[in-house]
């Protein structure tokens, strides 16, 4: 049995269905199991991955488990899942883990997450994806108002993933025997700045799109409203300050799938539907 966390996120939705495709056994760790539509064969089960102790029934019988970072007591929480009879966990990370910053939000709960789990007696695989390329859903209250959209980092060339690539991967370390103690660098196949991401859009929708990049006072401004502000800072330390290269291709999706990465553009055609309810 596998336990998913998150799995009605972006990349655990991804791997639930890529699990249950290969005739796995999964848990779909969700709030509330009668809110989410999961698919055939996976079983719902409610429980809070910050209180590990609300965790048993859901890690009853469990061996393979899929976790995000940053839950407020990782090493309980994976004491836990061993003494349950887990063997094997994937964490989802992230770049910044390699720099080890105790200092920059993101770095630190990504850094202290991925200590946790080596030090927990689990055998583990870390993967590392650089931004999602559905993080472009959020321009479509932008695109349901016109047909410009306007992002901050706008000269910062990222090599963005496709979730469905880093769940093909999580499913890969979670069936696959030799997947211990294995660190996972995820990209897409290329790097682009936000205006080739609207630009791939624009083509794929029919739309005339237009990029135009925020100022960093507008871009801190637009982000505080959403996130806290030690947050902000770190995506600024990231991206203004220069600490974190996300434009780095790595070949990880190929070498482990043996195929390619998919596209911006096939990730844009897959999600097209989700673009043209904000025509």
């Amino acid at each position: 049995m596998i336990l998913v966390a998150g799995a009605t996120g972006n990349v655990g939705s991804e791997l639930v269905g890529a699990l249950t495709s290969a005739g796995r056994q999964v848990r779909a760790l969700v709030r509330d199991p009668r809110g989410h539509a999961l698919p055939p064969g996976a079983e719902p089960v409610t429980g809070d991955l910050n209180r590990p102790e609300s965790l048993v029934e859901a890690l009853d019988g469990v061996d393979g488990l899929f976790l995000l970072s940053g839950y407020a007591d990782m090493p309980g929480l994976l004491a836990r899942a061993r003494k349950a009879g887990v063997r094997h966990v994937v964490l989802l990370s992230g770049g910044s883990a390699a720099l080890e910053d105790l200092g920059n939000a993101v770095s630190r709960y990504m850094t202290l997450s991925e200590r946790a789990v080596r030090e927990s007696a689990l055998s583990w695989t870390m993967l590392r994806p650089r931004s999602f390329m559905s993080n472009a859903l959020r321009w479509l209250p932008q695109l349901a108002a016109g047909d410009v959209v306007r992002v901050p980092f706008a000269e910062v060339p990222v090599a963005a993933v496709d979730p469905y690539d880093i769940a093909a991967v999580a499913a890969h370390a979670l069936m696959s025997d030799g997947e211990e103690d294995r660190i996972y660098e995820l990209t897409g196949p290329r790097a682009l700045l936000p205006a080739d991401q609207v630009a791939v859009l624009g083509r794929v929708l029919g739309r005339d799109l237009r990029c135009e990049g925020l100022t960093n006072s507008e871009a801190r401004a637009e982000m505080e409203a959403g996130m806290p502000v030690e947050y902000v800072d770190a995506f600024f330390q990231f991206f203004v300050d220069g600490t974190l290269d996300e434009s780095e291709v790595h070949p990880t999706v190929q070498d482990v799938l043996g195929r390619p990465p998919r596209t911006f553009e096939e990730w844009a055609h897959a999600h097209a539907d989700a673009f043209r309810m904000a025509d």
